[in-house]
């Protein structure tokens, strides 16, 4: 048995409450993964060490009470889960959420509904009916009960058990038996804390100021709260009447007998009196064991402002930053503001506790502290900060305003912290890129322009630096003019060897430089790195940004199956971190396996949403997508139409095949061959097989003749040299096409069964049922094609079945999936059995990687 409550005194102090449920099993941190074992150790401070990511800390405590439950089952009871600290809640939640296999139950007690938890099992306590309650209150009496009395504390008490067993115990025997009076209609909770607080007073004075220690004091220390009790000159004996009333208990550790208890001894007390409890707590918390919680204790019990502990509290601050503890760290910054006397300091501290907050996930709480500090005297960098602040809150609100507010924020950051500012400057340009046509202000030309001009960044220059630069040239200047640049930023990220080159938000916008560089092996490259960084430091939060560009690469590659069970992992850690759900990757999905229902309501989602975000760049998606769809179904006018909307909202570079293709096979020439005129511009500055190969096909379709044909090769040429697998099927589709036109039905043969085969086997349905149309008309009978017996396994079991057949254990797969070895362990048994094998020697063997189609004449 496992035991955590939550505590209203304690629940901004990080990691506190998971520390409580993990104390007794902290003798097996050893036996965990070394990023696990130290992302555990730091957060419950018995290591020194970088702040470890919140999700990582999740991820180690399940690993540890799967551990445990290796030997016994293992039960966890939370109990008022509402008070738990931040950082806890969201790793109890996580581990409560990846519970499959492991003999393992995680159960919360809470008054009201948590976010956190909402997507768990839920079991509403009802109140008991009149009968129950009048036998429950009949065990409970020792001396008669009126029977109207009975009746009416059944009423009074709705139900509610520990009504029914404290409300008695607050009257008198002459009201019990018959001079009962109603009492007046608080709500129950409070009512009790009444009753409580009637009980309280009854004991003598010593006991009453122990019982306020020890209800400011949640860890239930027992040598703690007698070393505070002495600073009180409170003796041992204190505690005797309360146990005698039932009320608190000594042994191993302090106990009440219900939390409405604490929190009616802690309400009850007078202000001097809480103040008093908790100077006592902070001088018996020895300074170098628990100097937060001290700290923490020190501020309770300072009425007014005190330069010395809000300087405490931001010590207390760094160190629960550096434990991951963000949440924390922003609540202690916040108190040291209230506490710090002189303006410009406490306008300071709040702006660094509005940031904390911000990082914390609380955008609510940062905006108030936000208003604080602006309305102090900070100093020009501190406003600068404060103005980033505020930017940042509205880009990740998805704000139309964002761009301007982050560029004006670079600008007054310049002179002040230009690596800070150079920041500043990406982050404005990536919200101007979301917002796209549907900005406020601040466009990206004007932000581009503002960055080339500001001072250079740090030596030695980072990633980040080269980046940026690049990005700015082809935004002022032209494309041509940016690869350079862009191509020195990509190759300093591919090496990985420079500072930032592992950061995970700027791994995200080079692959996205990658596909506007045409560069497929820089873009596999970096998605497949970005993800893999992700995993190893458990970074949830960035995770989905790595995931959704794997996922890309993936389909590019033609490997439908698994950007399907990566796509299924993006949606389970989105609900793990209750974030958004994100619909890009699944939209691209749909559309490129010819899913028109699903492509439609997807885009029809995404494009609302955006609308109301103002993410411009969303909405051209979508279309481009569309276009995809319709383009494979041969829908063609409707293609067009999607594909000229997605060039009107973003770049006709990205998005001019679609058009280009449409518009051909509509008879639109001129709109094709306007659209052609940019995309050969942007392909021939590129220069890569994959921009050479989709030019060379996009030109053929408005070519005739032998020049039709030369362009088709040089396509299938250029594109063969690629990873852009689904893009060489559509070039093999479109030359078979071609050469069916022109009587050559026996070249097109061959053309249109590689196109078949190659875009069956991905799963491109819609492209591959064109090729299989053509051939019919060539006179080809085609076959059903064959199923591998992958196609059995959930996407889950097919990506543990993967992994596994690779080598790896059950331990690095429940690191990689954020699973426990022991659901690993359930999923193979069924991966097992469906497959009909015994063994990981013979998953090779079982599973195929692709389907077959086989095809005859």
């Amino acid at each position: 048995m496992a035991r955590a409550a939550g505590v209203e005194s304690e629940m901004e102090l990080a990691f506190a409450g998971l520390h409580q449920l993990c104390a007794p099993m902290l003798g097996r941190l050893d036996r965990l993964p070394a990023p696990q074992r130290d992302a555990l150790g730091t957060a419950f401070g018995l290591r020194a060490g970088d702040a470890p990511d919140r999700f990582l800390v999740g991820l180690g405590a399940l690993t540890l009470l799967s551990d445990a439950a290796e030997t016994q089952p293992v039960v966890c009871l939370v109990d008022d889960a509402q008070w738990l600290d931040q950082a806890s809640r969201q790793a109890l939640a996580f581990v409560a959420r990846r519970l499959l296999a492991e003999s393992i139950a995680l159960v919360f007690a809470t008054r009201s509904v948590i976010d956190d938890l909402r997507r768990l099992p839920e079991l509403w306590i009802e109140r008991l009916s009149d009968p129950d309650a009048r036998a429950l209150l009949g065990e409970a009496l020792s001396t008669p009960l009126d029977a109207a009395v009975g009746e009416a504390i059944v009423a009074e008490t709705r139900g509610n058990p520990l009504a029914l067993l404290e409300l008695p115990r607050g009257l008198a025997p002459d009201e019990l038996a018959g001079g009962f009076r109603f009492l007046d209609a608080l709500p129950y909770g409070t009512r009790l804390e009444g009753i409580f607080r009637r009980r309280l007073e009854a004991l003598p004075g010593e006991t009453q100021r122990l019982l306020l220690v020890a209800a400011a004091e949640p860890t239930g220390d027992p040598t703690l709260l007698w070393r505070a009790a002495e600073e009180l000159g409170v003796g041992f004996d204190a505690a005797g009447p309360a146990a005698a009333d039932g009320l608190f208990e000594i042994r191993t550790r302090a106990t009440f007998r219900h939390p409405v208890v604490r929190s009616a001894i802690y309400r009850a007390a007078s202000p001097s009196d809480r103040m008093s409890a908790h100077l006592a707590l902070a001088e018996a918390t020895d300074p170098e064991i628990d100097p937060d919680r001290r700290a923490w204790h020190r501020a309770q019990a300072t009425p007014g402002p005190d330069a010395q502990v809000a300087a405490e509290l931001e010590r207390s601050a760094d160190r629960a930053r550096r434990r991951g503890g963000v949440a924390a760290a922003a609540a202690f910054l916040e108190r040291a503001a209230e506490l710090t006397p002189e303006p410009h300091r406490r306008g300071a501290r709040a702006l660094a506790a509005a940031e904390a907050k911000f990082d914390a996930g609380a955008p609510d709480s940062a905006d108030q502290l936000l208003a604080a500090a602006a309305r102090s005297p900070l100093d020009n960098l501190e406003r600068a900060r404060l103005e980033r602040l505020r930017g940042r809150l509205a880009a990740a609100r998805r704000g139309r305003d964002a761009p301007s507010l982050l560029l004006a924020a670079a600008k007054r950051l310049e002179p002040l912290d230009a690596a800070l500012a150079r920041e500043t400057y990406l982050d404005a340009l990536a919200a101007g890129r979301y917002a796209g046509f549907l900005a406020e202000g601040g466009g990206g030309r004007q932000i581009a322009e503002a960055a080339r001009a500001a001072p250079p960044g740090p030596v030695p220059v980072r990633p980040m630096d080269l980046l940026l630069d690049g990005v700015a040239v082809g935004l002022t200047e032209s494309y041509a003019a940016s690869l350079p640049l862009l191509r020195g930023a990509l190759e300093a990220f591919c090496e990985g060897h420079s500072a930032g080159g592992d950061d995970l938000r700027s791994l995200a916008w080079a692959c996205r430089v990658a596909i506007d560089l045409w560069d497929d092996a820089s873009f596999e490259q970096l998605s497949a790195r970005a993800l893999k960084v992700a995993r190893e430091r458990g970074a949830l939060a960035v995770l989905p940004v790595a995931l959704t560009y794997r996922v890309l690469a993936q389909i590019n590659a033609g490997e439908f199956a698994a950007a399907v069970q990566l796509n299924q992992e993006l949606v389970s850690i989105i609900e793990a971190i209750d974030a958004p759900l994100s619909l890009y990757t699944s939209l691209a999905l749909a559309a490129w396996r010819g899913e028109e229902s699903e492509t439609s309501e997807l885009g029809e989602l995404i494009i609302r949403d955006a609308n109301a975000r103002g993410e411009g760049a969303a909405i051209a998606f979508a279309e481009m997508n569309a276009a995809v769809l319709y383009n494979g179904l041969g829908r063609y006018d409707r293609a067009m139409a999607a594909a000229e909307r997605a060039v009107e909202h973003g770049d006709i570079g990205r998005y001019g095949e679609e058009l280009i293709e449409a518009a051909a096979r509509s008879g639109e020439r001129e709109v094709a061959t306007t659209a052609l005129e940019t995309l050969t511009e942007r392909a021939g500055f590129a220069g890569t097989d994959w921009a050479l190969g989709i030019e060379a096909g996009s030109r053929a379709l408005l070519s005739a003749g032998d020049e039709a044909e030369a362009l088709y090769r040089q396509a299938i040429d250029h594109l063969g040299s690629t990873l852009v697998a689904v893009h060489l099927g559509r070039a093999h589709l479109r030359y078979g096409e071609w050469l069916r036109r022109e009587g050559r039905r026996v070249d097109a043969r061959q053309h249109l069964r590689t196109a078949y085969d190659m875009l069956t086997t991905m799963g491109a349905e819609a492209f591959a049922e064109r090729a299989r149309r053509e051939l019919v008309a060539t006179g080809e009978t085609v076959r059903k094609r064959t199923v591998g017996t992958l196609d059995q396994l959930t996407p889950h079991e097919a990506q543990i079945a993967r992994l596994a057949r690779e080598g790896r254990t059950n331990a690095q797969i429940g690191a990689e999936l954020f699973i426990s070895p022991r659901t690993v362990e359930y999923h193979l048994a069924k991966v097992f059995s469906k497959l009909g094998i015994s063994s990981r020697k013979e998953l090779r063997a079982a599973i195929l990687d692709t389907g077959v189609a086989t095809l005859s004449g």
